[in-house]
């Protein structure tokens, strides 16, 4: 079967690639892209811990094909930070010890960070219903809620 070439933009920088046309968006962005950070938790869009941005709507990148991005862009866990300077949700992250594993936090990252842009305001109902996609299997979630809240407070300078 031929490789379909798509053309897109990734965390803000034009992108070309080849990919097989059942190829999802998560095994191009892992495999032929190097961008790692995206991770494959259930493959099923259960789990949420593949979560991307696609033309600012949160997806599962498991459940896109690869040539369905064409033309759209795309934002990942890599295009989070700038450079060195991590992100409020990222330190926040790190400082209220949200994080086990790692393997779900890219995802709950790039949703809470969705989540914020939308609304720099949530109340701690909405940033558990937001992030109910999303799941952990090493934490109570908690300091999670805790660490996007305590970000959310900052970004917002309170």
């Amino acid at each position: 079967m031929a490789k379909t070439h798509v053309t897109t933009t990734i965390n803000g920088e034009p992108t070309e690639f080849l990919c097989e046309p059942q190829q999802t968006l998560l095994d191009v962005l892992r495999d032929e892209l190097q961008l790692t950070g995206t991770k494959e938790g259930c493959g099923s869009g259960d789990c949420g811990a593949c979560s991307v941005m696609v033309d600012g709507r949160l997806v599962c990148s498991c459940l896109v094909l690869g040539p369905e991005v064409e033309g759209r862009s795309i934002d990942t866990i890599e295009g989070m930070a700038h450079g060195e300077q991590l992100h409020p949700l990222q330190r926040h992250f790190l400082e209220d010890a949200a994080l086990q594993c790692g393997v779900c936090t890219p995802g709950f990252l790039v949703a809470a960070k969705a989540l914020l842009d939308r609304n720099p305001d949530p109340t701690e109902t909405e940033v558990r219903f937001w992030l109910a996609g999303n799941l952990c299997r090493c934490t109570g979630y908690d300091k999670i809620i805790r660490a996007v809240m305590n970000a959310a407070a900052e970004m917002r300078g309170a």
